[in-house]
């Protein structure tokens, strides 16, 4: 194999019994059973081996050699009397003959326990992450972001795309999240922007004659960290496809996807093709999110006209949602729970009350639900046991709680979620155009290089007053699994004309979008084919296959929340040398 092994920790059989072998790895623990007799496990990337030291020499080797230094041991291999079944190596253990170290561990104490390290505070970790991806655990998730990868790699290069990559870095474009900023040393006062994502480029692609582009692009955001988004960094399955509707990127995400998260993730099974559609605001009314997850089979009933006016105040003159749950078994204490959670999620408060077995209202706000028990038992399809969870606000706030109590029931409830599955689908028709919330003027909901949905003509209307802004939809759509949303994708605005107008709608002018947009719009104007596209996140991707509730758990090096990385001490100062030569001056805020 190598000159310091020839096998690894995780390879030798009971038929390996009687060869002298040589062993390289980390010395994980020792165990001295009494002075001339130590059990010590070493381990590499391929598992771990159990060695049997049985002289007092080779017992005070061990002991004088700190864990985790990595040793090279020789020895005979034989049966072991206790067999360890768990282990694929635990019939057999090493006699050594001879140890050396090849990298010793100057440390008596380590900062956490390496098989144990995702015990330890988040902090340690990420400062010893070189450590903690000692741990299979840990490194048993980044060894499937590889594999999942590469069965990517050759799922879209069998289907005929080609791997382009794309620069890194460009020109600051306002695409709805900040960018990072790279000062340009030979242009002072001007910076490169780190790309939020290829989406320029693969569209001038498509215009350049590719027919069919993808790559994992590396995609660049100053935006907060969460439990399923990175700070600074993520990594996507960039795609586009020229000549192309939102069918045919659908039928490529279809093919490509479910037998990868069938074969590599923890659940094994996927959804097959073709994915459930949902129109956005459909979404909002059924599921009350846009990322509904599809394993929880609770929907969201509308209650304004049955509760609106029952008496009870926080529902007057408001939106008013219902969960129905059937053969609820919580009790006032774990209910008085899940609407406290419900509340810390949402921002808002959740009521309830239950239908028992006598057909009774009780608990919660039962009492103004009283009034009305056979039309509520009728309208929301009341059986006996049924729980309600009951969301009231404007609009869009009872959706977002009712959403939040169909999560939160529904992992309390096991017969109502189906958690063993990888569940997708698409939430298409999005609205072109939105009110700002802080603006409070017509912005764009989404990206703004969709096609709107009828196109010219549509957007011609609107202009002339002939119909809403707001009613106008986009060619786009998102991709959802479990409740996580893995991409955005569109079929793109590719006609000068179309883009001046649609962009006109926003405030900004046809000189805004060629001052803006240079390239894409100067190439546009050279004939652009209609294409289309989208770009699923392969961290989130990974995330969901590991069955990991945090996205840092499948990055190799990954930043704390606050977007530092106290391994490598970044971000970190530069020199007054290194400021000068970049022309910059620096402006300390005030304390």
């Amino acid at each position: 194999m190598t000159q310091n092994r020839t096998h690894t920790c995780g390879e030798l059989r009971l038929a390996d019994a009687g060869k002298t072998v040589k062993l390289s790895g980390w010395m994980e623990n020792v165990r001295a059973v009494s002075a001339s007799l130590a059990f010590v496990v070493l381990r590499d990337f391929y598992g771990t081996t159990q060695i049997v030291a049985e002289t007092e020499e080779l017992v005070n080797t061990f002991k004088g050699i700190n864990k985790e230094s990595t040793i090279s041991v020789e020895g005979l291999v034989r049966e072991r009397d206790s067999k360890n079944p768990k282990l694929p190596t635990g019939d057999v253990e090493i006699v050594p003959s001879r140890v050396e170290i090849l990298g010793r561990c100057q440390h008596n104490e380590l900062p956490f326990q390496v098989n144990r390290s995702r015990e330890a505070d988040e902090a340690q970790r990420l400062k010893y992450r070189y450590l903690d991806l000692r741990n299979p655990a840990v490194k048993d998730n980044i060894v499937l972001r590889c594999q999942v990868v590469s069965a990517i790699r050759k799922a879209m290069t069998d289907h005929g795309f080609l791997e382009i990559t794309t620069p890194i870095l460009t020109a600051s474009s306002p695409e709805g999240a900040r960018d990072y900023l790279v000062p340009a040393r030979n242009h002072p006062g001007k910076f490169y922007a780190l790309p939020q994502a290829p989406q320029q480029f693969k569209q001038l692609l498509m215009t350049s004659g590719f027919d069919r582009y993808f790559q994992i692009a590396p995609c660049f955001r100053d935006e907060d960290a969460r439990a399923d988004r990175s700070p600074g960094e993520f990594y996507q399955l960039d795609m586009e496809m020229a000549f192309a509707t939102q069918e045919d990127v659908f039928a490529v995400i279809e093919d490509v996807l479910p037998p990868i998260f069938a074969k590599y993730g923890k659940y094994g099974a996927a959804s097959k093709a073709p994915f459930v559609r949902i129109p956005y605001l459909e979404a909002l009314e059924t599921y009350g999110t846009d990322k509904p997850d599809l394993r929880i089979d609770l929907t969201v009933q509308d209650a304004t006209e049955l509760l609106g006016g029952c008496g009870f105040p926080p529902f007057e003159h408001q939106t008013v949602k219902a969960v129905v749950v059937s053969g609820f078994e919580g009790t006032r204490k774990q209910i008085d729970k899940l609407c406290a959670d419900v509340e810390v999620q949402s921002g808002n408060k959740a009521y309830w009350f239950r239908y028992d077995e006598n057909r009774e209202i009780v608990g919660g706000i039962a009492k103004f639900v009283q009034p009305v028990k056979e039309q509520a038992a009728e309208a929301l399809g009341l059986t006996p046991g049924c729980f309600v969870g009951l969301s009231a606000g404007p609009r869009a706030a009872a959706q977002k709680t009712a959403g939040v109590l169909v999560k939160t029931l529904g992992a309390f409830c096991p017969g109502h979620f189906h958690k063993e599955q990888y569940a997708f689908c698409w939430i298409v028709d999005f609205p072109m155009y939105e009110i700002g919330e802080e603006s409070g003027e017509l912005e764009f909901c989404h990206n703004p290089f969709s096609m709107p949905s009828g196109g010219l003509e549509t957007v011609e209307k609107a202009i002339s007053g002939e119909i809403d802004p707001l009613s106008i939809t986009a060619d786009q759509y998102d991709l959802v699994c479990n409740g996580v949303e893995l991409s955005s994708g569109a079929v793109r605005n590719h006609d000068p004309e179309i883009m001046v107008k649609a962009f006109w709608m926003v405030g900004l002018g046809e000189e805004d979008v060629k001052s803006k947009f240079p390239a894409m719009y100067n190439a546009f104007t050279y004939g652009a084919p209609p294409h289309a596209g989208i770009a699923p996140g392969v961290d989130r991707m990974v995330m969901l296959l590991a069955g990991e509730d945090s996205i840092r758990e499948i990055i190799p090096f990954p930043m704390n929340k606050n977007a530092q990385d106290p391994m490598m001490g970044a971000p970190s100062e530069v020199t007054q040398g290194q400021l000068d030569e970049l022309h910059i001056a620096l402006v300390k805020p005030e304390e």
